[in-house]
């Protein structure tokens, strides 16, 4: 049964959509919030709506070891929710965040007692093959040896990652596809149902312990149908351009001549590489047995639509010629 009784919820992301969709959806399930933000032009802009909501915001540094212990001794936490992620997806950007500060923020939990950690990660780790993807990893495992109870939320592709190409489209210009846009697919989520998601791991005794994928309302869709859904909110008829994924991975090779020398280089490479993955690999639950991706088997949550999103960007758009 679950609990319905409110915690004390100290969360770290907030600045990111995600984040601060969670924080809205822990204070609607009624408990009392505590966000943590950098202490930074992006973070102090961040803390407005949040204090609107009536969140309580601190500002710390998670590397700031002693300024976050007495954020976590002020606060006094029942529960600890991590949306932070490497923005670039770069070796050193994962080692410093997706591992780094996050154990930061599990080791500041374990010392104050907290009873749970919940952690935002992210599907794609299934097939690891990039640096961001392993260091997720790392600190997955590292939190499943903690003493404290833990829940791993695995999410699909997010709406926002999805809606590059609105302007493109608007404008008149060609969808882009990678091969015959069929190569992969996935289960978008939203980031309200997403936050709606993390906030009942806070208090749904059958989400501890465990690793939780979870995508949108299904059913999953490959990059052409999202061309083709675009383009006809739009009022086009749908057009593409195929990109063949193989330029990716010959960018990287080309790049990596130089990353012994340059970490410029090394970057840029790792960034090719990234995008090759997400070009050729579907955001869905990988079966471990069959070795393919199970758009049946991946979880699905919450009733925002990708078509409603894309309608709300185009209307936005509009409005604002």
């Amino acid at each position: 049964m679950e609990d319905e009784g409110g915690r004390r919820v100290l969360l770290a992301g907030a600045s990111g959509t995600i984040g601060r969709a969670a924080a809205f959806a822990l204070v609607e399930a009624g408990h009392t919030v505590t966000c943590v933000l950098r202490d930074s032009p992006p973070g102090r802009a961040a803390a407005a709506p949040l204090e609107g909501a009536g969140i309580t915001v601190r500002f710390a540094e998670l590397a700031d070891a002693a300024r976050l212990a007495g954020v976590f001794a002020d606060v006094q936490p029942q529960a600890v929710m991590s949306c932070i992620a490497s923005r670039s997806g770069s070796p050193r950007d994962a080692r410093r965040v997706d591992y780094a500060a996050n154990l930061a923020l599990l080791e500041a939990a374990e010392q104050a007692a907290a009873d749970h950690f919940i952690l935002l990660s992210a599907i794609c780790v299934q097939r690891p093959r990039l640096a961001f993807q392993r260091e997720k990893l790392r600190f997955e495992a590292r939190l499943t040896d903690s003493p404290l109870a833990h829940t791993i939320v695995r999410p699909t592709a997010f709406f926002k990652s999805l809606s590059g190409q609105v302007e493109r489209v608007r404008s008149g210009k060609p969808f882009l596809i990678f091969g015959n846009g069929e190569l992969t697919r996935c289960k978008p989520i939203s980031d309200a149902d997403l936050g709606r998601f993390l906030a009942r791991c806070v208090t749904d005794p059958d989400k501890r312990g465990r690793i939780l994928p979870i995508g949108g309302p299904g059913p999953a869709i490959s990059l052409k149908e999202q061309g083709t859904m675009l383009c006809e909110l739009a009022g086009r008829e749908p057009a593409f351009k195929s990109v063949p994924p193989g330029m990716f991975t010959l960018a990287s090779r080309i790049l990596a001549l130089g990353a012994p020398f340059s970490e410029w280089f090394a970057e840029k490479s790792e960034y090719a590489r990234i995008a090759h993955y997400y070009a050729t690999e579907s955001m869905l639950l990988l079966d471990p047995e069959t070795g393919e991706y199970s758009a049946k088997a991946t979880p699905e949550f919450g009733e925002d639509s990708l078509r409603d999103h894309y309608g709300r960007l185009l209307a936005m758009a509009g409005a604002s010629d």
